[in-house]
């Protein structure tokens, strides 16, 4: 096994300053602004702001607070961190590290990572919103700039579609300033939710859990079961941090989630304290949007607090945005969705932008705000897709715990406890469906289709066309040797490439033999057969080739990391050094060229375009999973610009796709009269 010249640029995730500051600004973001609508939903849910009384306010922070501790702290925090996949995390890290161990845990992947792709295009929406609403009404400069729910909508889509806007110039530079503006925001949650703690240290009952419990089955609680689906808003955030590991490394989660936690609990504790004061206020209780976090704020601090509340609402929407972009990029290279085109606007791991995504990320996030308008409808369809991907994971975790050898009764506790509580928050959350729910189960739905029909349709086709189209290629080793010494065939390239899957060392599509020897015969002096294997570890580059005994025939196998840029053209040029000057090849020195002394020729890369033949005899419902994979492949990106070929001479070649048994038919000859 050869290393390739590939390692990504990376940074030390030291224990500094500066690695906290960025902590803070990427991680944080989603579950660091559930202060600005979960006690807003809380109130909104339970009959307004009359209903609250101190125990039903002190069993909601005890709610919150235990939430946060069982969900984010013990599963996310302590148990789910330590399930990295050479430092990254999140649900497809975590799949790869389980999947050897059983076929069907791929099914809890995909799930999960179409319920969290789903939510992620949810939460730009509603925290946006939500911050843009507390400038409804204020007088700015003696002027009321907003005064109307249609201008909020408008300043919220302009800020989305900014936002968007500017993933493609990339978002290092933005990025530095994530990590100081969080920091100012969370201790402007934790230093205005003591204050308002001061006033009532009584809130501070909340840390025992009976308050919690006793809520729960307190006539006082008008939603019942169902406000754990406003409470879960308040641990939403916890699935990024798990995914954003790979970013800041896990010692940094460790100083920053204690501080973190702590402003959020204030804060809810300020919120509950204001609302416990002011539940006889019959002017406040007339509020159409009554939001307990701007309203709690001193005057002479609303602006303020709005403000930096919309640039908290900015940087949670572009930590989604950007962690969305990787649960894409590794999705497609565990082949669970179609190639998309992926650029690296920086040189710094992490960093990247996919057009298409981009594009449909926004126009969702767009249609959401014109569809629900309000913050407020958007928190009814808020949350729902996250309890599915944190019941994902919960089932993924248990696979990981049993692979470590932790015994299996602890095992079965733990994922038995977790999934327990989480089919808790389902249920509470699923009253949400009619409510809107059902947007974000039908996008998660639409993400969940396109992966099964491309991993399912992927499998079908290999699986048919393994025992109907799979020749060995040793096999055809002579006719290979005469054909690339025959002068009577004009040179087709020096070196004449086809990207394939070489199963069992040897095998490979018959198509593939056929465009060289049938369709027309190319001679080449070498021909190489190159397949791309994506690994378990996030950063592998390495390769093996077989020479088959002869100097005109190359198999490589690439082993590169699920999150590594393909770039096949280059990984070529070393390849072809490397054996080269092992003497495996022979050199290949250009008479004519603007490089003296060169000794590689020229290339070319072929690639075999299959259609499905309507002499495919296979059932219904494999043939239809076929030909819509097929389908989604003809709208993605092309092979060649996936594999850095953009600029290479590439040629397409279409053949027929033939599965499965098929009546061969004769002719019947007859004389003519």
């Amino acid at each position: 096994m050869t290393k390739l010249n590939a390692k990504p640029q990376t940074k030390k995730q030291k224990l500094t300053i500066a690695g906290l500051l960025v902590t803070l600004g990427v991680v944080y973001g989603d579950i660091g602004t559930s202060p600005l609508y979960v006690m807003k939903s809380i109130v909104a849910g339970n009959g307004g702001l009359g209903s609250m009384t101190h125990d039903f306010l002190v069993g909601v922070v005890s709610l919150v607070f235990w939430t946060l501790a069982i969900i984010t702290t013990l599963k996310y925090v302590i148990i789910a961190l330590r399930a990295d996949n050479n430092g990254e995390g999140g649900i497809f890290a975590l799949y790869t590290l389980v999947r050897k161990h059983a076929k069907w845990l791929v099914y809890p992947a995909l799930i999960g990572g179409a319920a969290l792709l789903a939510d992620g295009m949810l939460t730009p929406a509603v925290t946006v919103t939500t911050a843009i609403e507390g400038l409804h009404g204020l007088t700015i400069a003696n002027h009321v700039w907003i005064n109307s729910q249609a201008q909020v909508i408008l300043v919220t889509v302009a800020i989305i579609t900014v936002l968007f806007f500017i993933q493609r110039f990339g978002t290092e530079l933005i990025g530095k300033g994530f990590g100081p503006v969080m920091t100012v925001w969370f201790v402007f949650l934790g230093v205005m939710g003591l204050i308002g703690l001061s006033r009532d240290w009584s809130m501070l009952a909340a840390l025992n859990p009976y308050y919690a419990v006793e809520l729960l089955l307190s006539p006082a609680n008008k939603m019942g079961i169902f406000i754990l689906g406003s409470i879960f808003l308040a641990t939403t955030g916890a699935e990024a941090l798990y995914s954003d590991m790979g970013h800041v490394g896990r010692p940094n989660i460790y100083l920053t989630w204690p501080f973190v936690n702590l402003a959020l609990f204030l804060s809810y504790c300020g919120q509950a304290v204001w609302l416990q004061e002011n539940a006889g206020n019959a002017a406040l209780a007339k509020t159409a949007e009554l939001n307990p976090f701007f309203d709690s704020l001193p005057a002479s601090l609303h602006l303020f607090g709005i403000l930096l509340s919309t640039l908290a609402a900015i940087i949670a929407s572009q930590a989604l945005i950007s962690g969305s972009y990787t649960l894409v990029a590794e999705a497609i290279k565990l082949r669970f969705l179609p190639r998309l085109h992926i650029i690296y606007p920086t040189k710094f791991k992490g960093q990247l932008y996919i057009p298409a995504i981009n594009t449909i990320m926004w126009l969702v996030c767009v249609a959401i705000v014109f569809y629900f308008r309000t913050s407020a409808h958007m928190e009814a369809a808020y949350g729902l897709a996250i309890t599915v991907t944190m019941l994902m994971t919960t089932i993924l975790l248990h696979a990981y715990l049993r692979m470590r050898k932790v015994p299996t009764l602890v095992a079965g506790l733990i994922f038995l406890f977790f999934g327990a509580i989480e089919v808790v928050f389902f249920a509470a959350s699923a009253a949400k469906f009619f409510h809107g729910g059902y947007v974000t189960v039908l996008i998660a739905l639409v993400i969940l289709v396109t992966m099964y029909i491309w991993l399912v349709g992927g499998r079908l086709r290999d699986q048919y066309a393994y025992t109907n189209t799979r020749v060995a290629l040793p096999a055809y080793k002579n006719q290979l040797d005469a054909l690339h010494t025959d002068k009577e065939h004009p040179l087709y390239a020096d070196n004449l490439v086809y990207l394939t899957e070489i199963q069992d060392e040897r095998f490979v599509k018959k198509s593939l033999l056929y465009s060289i020897l049938d369709k027309r015969p190319k001679r080449a002096d070498v021909y190489w057969f190159v397949t791309v294997n994506v690994t378990d570890e996030p950063y592998t580059a390495e390769y093996t080739t077989d020479t088959f005994g002869t100097d005109y025939m190359v198999n490589v196998q690439l082993y590169l990391g699920f999150r590594m840029e393909q770039k096949v053209n280059i990984f070529l040029r070393q390849i072809v050094g490397d054996l080269m000057a092992a003497g495996t090849i022979k050199r290949q020195p250009q008479k004519y060229t603007t490089d003296p002394g060169r000794e590689v020729g020229d290339w070319s890369f072929v690639f075999v375009r299959e259609e499905l033949s309507s002499e495919t005899a296979i059932s219904a419902f494999d043939k239809a999973i076929i030909q819509a994979r097929i389908w989604l492949q003809k709208h993605t990106v092309t092979p060649a610009r996936w594999f850095g070929l953009e600029y290479a001479d590439v040629v397409e070649e279409y053949v027929p796709l033939v599965l499965g048994k098929t009546r061969s038919m004769r002719l019947q000859r007859i004389k003519r009269r």
